[in-house]
């Protein structure tokens, strides 16, 4: 049936109001499609998609909202190893979500800087819904270290290779321990010249190796470590296995693992006492600031060592504990106080307390320069066992050049062992430190690995051994051994010129493989060392060094927790000499 004209007038007038409506309106926009994580974060160091928005879907992985500002999400992968599958989310409200919640997020991508150069990719999220609950959490398994993080940034991991730990420095302060793949961190100079392409590589495979384990938090001092025991006791050089978590990046631009479960420290062990062959020994030890007030109970809190007298007796009973057990004839101390030579001397109060309850085998003397040696708050020493050894002549010291303001000043002593054979030297050195406060020209850092006043510990070396070329302590001269803390490692230019100038390392000639004396900023290395003279070298029978304090936490020590027992009387390691007489 057809339809007039004028009953076909409604139909028209809808149709036109239709097109009219339709060319108005906008059209309703679709969902916008979610992006792989994978081609959000790319595969180069800066996201493709920096400053613009996108949509991603994934399961939250970890919030850390209260303590870093976001959360992680991680999708099933783009099925290219080289991009990461997961991002940090920074919501701009407080979501309802929890972890194992899959979640659709919309945002602009950022990247968040993580030190002068590195960053983090970022989801600054604008909306986010939560499309289900308590789903499986994405896991990648690690059984090597990886060879570029970043394609693992934000990516929940299990590492099933052992992590050496190589630093507790960040722990007290950060929650932080820095571990490593394949067994300790070496400070580069500790085994290569600065400069050279060996150096460089050791820089490289420390980096490549290198991992922070961190808290999940930026809260300075935490207290009670989430990821650790209660009152955990961790050396270096033992391994977690197992480790889980998140691969972050922040702060200073060092990859680090966001720890998600517990970790079960290794069972603690512990150095027996040193045993060295031979029947004459000698010890260095650097005793990290021995101030004893006014010698009488009261004057602390002290210029740089203890606060209290409490502090003091622990400190004092913690360095008889280690220098006892050394059974040493002669040792060299480093950092004791400048405060001379009479009964309430600090040298005065360590010998006494040495020789406290101990008979006839409480014989420990000291030798007194008259003076200093040097003007420094603290100084070097000789103590020595008179049954064992006996003085000749008297002390010398070395003064002016480098040893005025910045080297402390030397001291050298001649002894002979009561068992006969000749005259030795055991010279006490305690070279300038590395840190760069008003050093200039020479002495600043010159990028090298040395840091700075390593032009003064060069001179301090040449002057040192010009010096000891003169037979200062006229004893004949020819026997002698420098000990102390020279803070410089093994390959760095100090002692590399006394090498060259015929003093032997006692470790290399004892046949010591990777000795160490000091830990800092997770790498090993030697800022203590044993020189010997040539004609003192062939006398050598073994030489040592007890693991008590580079590898203990500095909490263990006598202002924290005061562990019983030797352990971080110090931050430095005592070394142990025997020679024949």
């Amino acid at each position: 049936m057809s339809l007039s004209p004028a009953s076909r007038l409604p139909q028209l007038r809808q149709a036109v109001l239709t097109l009219a409506l339709c060319a108005v309106l906008p059209a309703v926009a679709a969902a916008p499609k979610a992006l792989p994580i994978g081609t959000v974060q790319g595969s180069e160091a800066r996201s493709a998609y920096e400053g613009k928005p996108v949509t991603i879907e994934g399961v939250v992985t970890a919030d850390w909202r209260a303590s870093l500002g976001g959360f992680f999400v991680q999708d099933g992968g783009d099925g290219d190893d080289a991009t990461s599958d997961a991002v940090f989310v920074q919501p701009a409200g407080d979501a309802a979500l929890a972890v194992g919640d899959r979640v659709r997020v919309r945002g602009q991508v950022a990247e968040t800087a993580a030190g002068a150069q590195a960053s983090l990719t970022t989801l600054k999220a604008e909306r986010i819904e939560v499309l289900k609950h308590a789903q499986p959490l994405p896991l990648r398994e690690i059984t090597a270290a990886p060879a570029d993080w970043r394609a693992l940034e934000g990516e929940r991991v299990r590492i099933s290779a052992p992590l050496t730990l190589s630093g507790t420095d960040g722990l007290e302060r950060n929650g932080e321990l820095v571990v490593a793949f394949d067994g300790r961190l070496w400070q580069p100079s500790e085994v290569a010249e600065p400069g050279s392409a060996q150096y460089a590589e050791v820089e490289r495979d420390n980096a490549r190796r290198r991992l922070v384990l961190d808290d999940g938090s930026s809260q300075r001092n935490p207290g009670q470590v989430a990821y650790l025991p209660a009152d955990a006791t961790l050396r270096t050089g033992t391994a977690f296995t197992q480790v889980e978590g998140i691969v972050d990046r922040r702060y200073d631009g060092s990859w680090r693992l966001q720890v998600t479960a517990p970790l079960a420290p290794p069972a603690l062990q512990r150095p027996a006492p040193p045993e060295v062959a031979g029947a004459l020994r000698a010890a260095s030890f650097n005793l990290e600031n021995f101030f004893n007030g006014d010698g009488k109970g009261g004057g602390f809190p002290t210029l740089r060592g203890a606060r209290t007298e409490a502090e003091f007796k622990a400190q004092l009973a913690k360095l008889v504990e280690t220098i006892r057990p050394l059974h040493a004839d002669v040792a060299a101390l480093m950092e004791l106080e400048n405060d001379g030579y009479g009964p309430d001397s600090a040298v005065a109060t360590l010998v006494n307390a040495l020789n406290e309850g101990q008979g006839e085998q409480g014989d420990w003397r000291y030798v007194d320069a008259g003076k200093g040696p040097g003007t420094n708050p603290i100084r070097v020493g000789l103590i020595y066992r008179a049954s064992r050894v006996k003085a000749v002549g008297k002390p010398v010291t070395l003064e002016g050049g480098p040893f005025v303001d910045h080297s402390r000043v030397p001291l050298a002593q001649a002894f002979r062992s009561r068992a006969g054979g000749k005259p030795f030297v055991v010279v006490a050195n305690h070279f300038k430190s590395k840190g760069c406060s008003e050093a200039t020209g020479a002495d600043a850092d010159q990028k090298d690995g040395q840091a700075c006043w390593n032009a003064t510990r060069a001179q301090t070396a040449r002057r040192l051994d010009d010096w000891l070329r003169t037979d200062p302590t006229r004893s004949g001269g020819q026997r002698a051994v420098l000990l102390g803390d020279f803070n410089a490692y093994a390959e760095e230019s100090p002692l590399r010129e006394l090498r060259a100038r015929g003093w032997q390392d006692a470790f290399v000639v004892a046949g010591v493989a990777h000795p160490y004396s000091y830990v800092y900023n997770g790498q090993t290395g030697r800022l203590d060392h044993a020189l010997l003279s040539p004609a003192f070298a062939p006398a050598l029978r073994g030489a040592v060094e007890w693991h008590i304090n580079a590898d203990e936490q500095d909490a263990l020590g006598y202002r924290d927790r005061n562990v019983e027992g030797p352990w971080r009387s110090s931050d430095h390691d005592p070394l142990l000499l025997g020679f024949d007489p």
